[in-house]
């Protein structure tokens, strides 16, 4: 990379307003001649940077003065400057010849909110580091963008009206970055008698974004759920850390909820599911006090024989999972018993119980 202060050249994705505003960089806005070939994943995973091919059209560039923050993103990304027609460029593959257009574009925002998660890192984290860690930084940026993005209604009128000053982030500290990540967040916030409250400092465990997935076949009336082992419960000294769940997983970047499901459903029993017959559930945060993760709930509609279910999970990730097909009606009552401590299948359970007649009838098999 340049030494600080000297000019380069940001390419592509780089030359964006959202990451300009997100490296904190300023510059005069350029075109290259040419085209960009591949890239979809650009800002996204190391290696998805788009190589720059000869042809007529224009390509967004932006020269900018060399910083600190861009050094780390680069060294993150293991970004070095490429030679263009305009002098040394960062955003571009050194791979040399013929590359296939993007089947999907870039995405602008989640490589600027990417971006914006590798400067607000702890300085010590080396580059190596957060590296390791960017399919972690990317749930978690794709978790805030959906986050913004948000506007739930408000039942009842009960909660204060939503303002833009109602409360502020003053600093964001990350504490510990592992597989997970916890966050100490300076904020004021306005109180009921609407006065702003004082600072205050409140630790949040991050996790992203989460999907679960309850199969259930209408004309047999029956569901599909899965047990596998879980390290919090043993963390919490329990003699059963094995315990009845729906199908579930983080959403992964550039991913919907709906596809999550299906690609879950898929790793975990075995299910190929029809994303038509794919029914939206309650969504919401399961422990708002410490936890960020937001889990968007389904019922599949499917076919499920005798045969269903069995082992799954995937072996790169060591997951040992078993899936059981159980009656409708014995899932409610073990729900309605206290018998389910996995809180999102006894709000699943529930859920269906009161939505499958209308379900049934729509599927035709009432």
């Amino acid at each position: 990379m340049a030494a600080g202060g000297e000019a380069v050249l940001l390419v592509g994705v780089l030359a964006g307003d959202a990451m300009a505003e997100a490296l904190g960089l300023e510059g005069e806005r350029v075109a290259l001649t040419g085209r960009l070939g591949g890239g979809g994943r650009a800002g996204v995973e190391v290696g998805g940077w788009p190589v720059l091919l000869p042809g007529s059209g224009e390509v967004p560039a932006r020269r900018v003065a060399a910083s600190e923050g861009l050094d780390r993103y680069a060294a993150v990304f293991g970004l070095e400057a490429v030679e263009t027609p305009a002098g040394p460029g960062l955003g571009l593959s050194p791979r040399r010849g013929e590359a296939t257009a993007s089947v999907t574009p870039p995405d602008h925002d989640l490589a600027a909110a990417i971006a914006g998660e590798i400067l607000a890192a702890p300085p010590g984290m080396t580059a190596d580091a957060l590296r390791r860690r960017l399919p972690q930084i990317a749930v978690a940026a794709a978790s805030r963008l959906r986050g913004a993005a948000e506007r739930r209604s408000d039942p009842g009128g009960l909660l204060p009206p939503v303002r833009p000053d109602n409360w502020r982030l003053v600093k964001r500290r990350m504490l510990h970055a592992g597989h997970f990540a916890v966050e100490e967040l300076d904020l004021v916030h306005r109180r009921h008698d609407g006065r702003m409250g004082p600072r205050l400092t409140r630790e949040v465990f991050v996790a992203g974004d989460a999907v679960t997935v309850l199969p259930w076949d209408p004309a047999r009336d029956r569901v599909l759920v899965i047990d596998q082992f879980r390290a919090a419960v043993a963390a919490r000294g329990e003699a059963q850390p094995w315990m009845l769940e729906p199908i579930a997983g983080r959403i992964d970047p550039g991913e919907t909820p709906a596809e999550t499901a299906i690609r879950e459903a898929e790793e975990e029993a075995g299910l190929n599911l029809d994303p038509a017959r794919l029914v939206a559930g309650p969504a919401g945060y399961a422990s708002p006090g410490s936890f960020n993760e937001y889990i968007y709930s389904f019922i599949a509609l499917c076919d499920l024989p005798d045969d269903a279910g069995g082992l799954g999970g995937l072996e790169t990730e060591a997951e040992d999972i078993r899936a059981h097909l159980l009656p409708r009606a014995a899932l409610t009552r073990m729900a309605r018993a206290g018998e389910l401590p996995n809180s999102p299948l006894t709000l699943l359970a529930l859920w269906l119980a009161l939505e499958a007649s209308g379900l049934q009838r729509r599927a035709g098999t009432a």
